[in-house]
């Protein structure tokens, strides 16, 4: 993969991220603020984004999503194929809503 596609990938993560991070906070904002793991503040700014601002946002040449598993285990955890799977997925999340939301200056 060159940089060219390397780029081309980052920005269509970037704008299914915006895209789906817009459509959970329309569809249930608690529930998106908890599931994307981001501050009130942020996730107002995302909410009353324009389709314009969303696309430009959305061609930044780095991610503008985070990974929120900086714990080997929970994203062992999260991606275990035994049996007892729901077990770990509830405690996965309950581990993940002990976790602050993000704050970005």
């Amino acid at each position: 993969m060159d940089n060219r596609e390397v780029l081309e990938t980052i920005r269509d993560i970037n704008l299914s991220y915006l895209l789906l991070a817009k459509h959970m906070l329309n569809e249930d904002y608690a529930e998106g603020l908890f599931k994307l793991g981001i501050s009130a503040q942020l996730a107002d700014i995302l909410h009353t984004l324009t389709p314009a601002q969303t696309i430009r946002l959305a061609q930044a040449d780095d991610l503008v999503c985070d990974f929120r598993f900086d714990d080997a285990a929970m994203l062992t955890a999260l991606t275990s194929t035994e049996k007892g799977l729901d077990a770990t997925a509830t405690h996965a999340a309950i581990l993940l809503a002990a976790q602050p939301a993000r704050q970005f200056a």
